[in-house]
């Protein structure tokens, strides 16, 4: 399992989007993380209220911003379109042949196809436009707003992982943190002194 950053490092002078991808980055962090050590029954399991599972949100995360990146480089699916619908209804949930370790297969493809784009852009106020949606009126948008965007459904998501990872089996997002070696367990004595 590649384990992502927890801490975004200080943005190099100047790396405006090395900064944007390095958030986005923490928060796939702590979406891959819910899953660490579980079983598919656990990952797929929706232990609150909610229809949600830690492996859904993953897929879910990972699919929408598959399907962003796709729209800001210019090829919109058309939000009328049933396959396009059918695509974002089912990304909240593993079908019946997809495994945890797919679905982090493909949290690795998109962060770097993500990345690749995002590097390559002349400039992130290169602009995309934004098919109107039912919660959304959509317009013109600069890749700085989408990348913006993918940070908070993904930092949103990362959220709801923690509260569900929790119910699973108790784990919080610290302890998987320090337990996958995403960090190293903090000195606390430094505070006694």
């Amino acid at each position: 399992m590649t384990l992502m950053p927890t801490v975004v490092e200080p943005e190099a002078r100047g790396d405006e989007r090395g900064a944007l991808l390095s958030y986005l980055d923490a928060q796939r962090g702590g979406l891959r993380r819910a899953v660490y050590g579980l079983t598919h029954e656990q990952a797929t399991s929706t232990p609150t209220p909610s229809v949600l599972s830690v492996a859904g949100l993953l897929k879910h995360v990972s699919v929408g911003e598959q399907d962003w990146i796709t729209m800001m480089s210019g090829h919109p699916a058309d939000p009328r379109d049933p396959a396009a619908r059918r695509r974002w209804e089912g990304s909240f949930a593993l079908g019946p042949d997809e495994t945890v370790p797919g679905v982090l297969v493909l949290s690795d493809e998109v962060a770097r196809r993500t990345e690749e784009i995002v590097r390559a852009l002349p400039s992130l106020d290169e602009t995309f436009d934004q098919p109107p949606a039912p919660w959304d009126p959509g317009g013109t948008r600069s890749w700085r707003w989408g990348l913006l965007h993918l940070i908070e459904e993904a930092a949103r998501h990362a959220g709801h992982a923690d509260i569900i990872r929790e119910a699973v089996d108790g784990k919080g997002a610290f302890q998987l943190v320090f337990e996958t070696g995403a960090a190293p367990e903090p000195d606390w004595s430094m505070l006694d002194q």
